[in-house]
């Protein structure tokens, strides 16, 4: 992972102070094409671009790393299909984000970074509605939960929890990976509970019931609807941000483009943003671990025993190989959860 991200940071660099990125812009304006398209072109080959430069890694991350652990089921093909799939979903989905957004930029100059952290925000909601209908199936099958007692179970815990959930389904994890996982997902009529395969052959029925649990936690901690909150007004000070520097003539010139243009300067913008977020990334990491406390508390006390939710995160961690004592700077930037150690004395202490 760090050599990855070494490679594509160095990879950024120096299409940026080699002259990649103006020649692309170069060869697109003699084209003369209209600056949507223009833009939705320049975006498409830099993504092309460093997707193939990617995929080395990832196919040495599934090959080699996954297999060395024993936790790799895939082969070349189902790779190659994944990849396959989610270049197609990637390049239909940025299309989705930048056309409006580059229309946006022409038709409203003063009011189109309103538009674009609606647009983003928007699909970001529609997205959580398509995900488990349509998108998800691309990648897996689900069937409904052959296991009858076990579904019985859940029923009646997130009955007990107020949630109210049509359908159950296991996924077929296992064709892939080792890996073991439960969640929730989707939104209104789209929810639905979705159990890996793998879980359900490695963990007794209270373990998965208390991880199920702790998912509920989030549902009635309204940690979603928080999460969609941040999401929105992150957007809104991003896109204001690209609005104040979108015509800063330094920011074009300093990388050797002749003067503003609106796909450049969302791509230059894009990465100061995200290097400058770098900084902020503890905080949501904070805000993240507290909601995941708050999830495991509230499985405590909605099964009246810390037991199986204990034994189920160290069950997770040891199928998971996770890392049961990271560095303190690493959780800081880090870690959506708390260290496995400090869950599992949080819960003993509510013995």
């Amino acid at each position: 992972a760090v050599i990855n991200g070494v490679t594509s940071e160095l990879i950024l660099l120096g299409s940026l102070l080699g002259g990649f990125l103006f020649s692309v812009d170069a060869r697109l304006a003699a084209w003369r094409l209209h600056d949507v398209w223009a833009g939705l072109l320049f975006f498409g080959v830099l993504g092309v671009i460093f997707y193939i430069l990617e995929l080395p890694f990832d196919y040495y991350h599934t090959f080699v790393i996954e297999e060395k652990y024993g936790f790799n089921r895939s082969n070349y093909r189902l790779w190659l299909t994944d990849h396959l799939k989610a270049s197609l979903l990637s390049a239909c989905l940025m299309s989705v984000v930048l056309v409006p957004i580059l229309w946006a930029i022409r038709g409203f100059p003063n009011t189109w970074w309103l538009w674009g952290a609606i647009i983003v925000s928007g699909l970001q909601i529609v997205l959580m509605v398509l995900y488990p209908i349509v998108i998800a199936p691309l990648f897996n099958r689900f069937e409904p939960l052959q296991d009858d007692d076990l579904a019985e179970k859940v029923k009646n815990l997130l009955q007990g929890a107020g949630l109210r959930v049509k359908e159950i389904f296991q996924m077929d994890a296992g064709r892939r990976s080792r890996h073991t996982n439960a969640y929730f997902t989707g939104i209104g009529k789209a929810k639905r509970v979705v159990l890996f395969d793998t879980l359900i052959q490695r963990h007794p029925h209270d373990e998965i019931l208390a991880i199920l649990a702790h998912e509920a936690g989030h549902f009635r901690g309204r940690h979603l609807i928080k999460q969609l909150i941040v999401f929105g007004v992150s957007m809104l000070v991003i896109f204001y941000l690209t609005y104040r520097l979108m015509g800063w003539p330094l920011l074009y010139a300093t990388f050797g483009f002749d003067g503003p243009r609106a796909h450049v300067g969302l791509l230059l913008i894009g990465i100061f943003l995200q290097k400058a977020g770098f900084f902020f990334k503890p905080l949501y990491m904070a805000l993240t671990r507290r909601w995941e406390r708050a999830a495991d508390e509230y499985a405590v006390r909605l099964l009246h025993d810390f037991g199986p939710l204990a034994r189920a995160l160290k069950r997770l961690a040891a199928d998971n190989l996770a890392n049961l004592a990271p560095h303190p700077i690493y959780v800081w930037f880090n870690a959506s959860h708390p260290p496995l150690g400090d869950r599992v004395a949080a819960l003993e202490e509510r013995r």
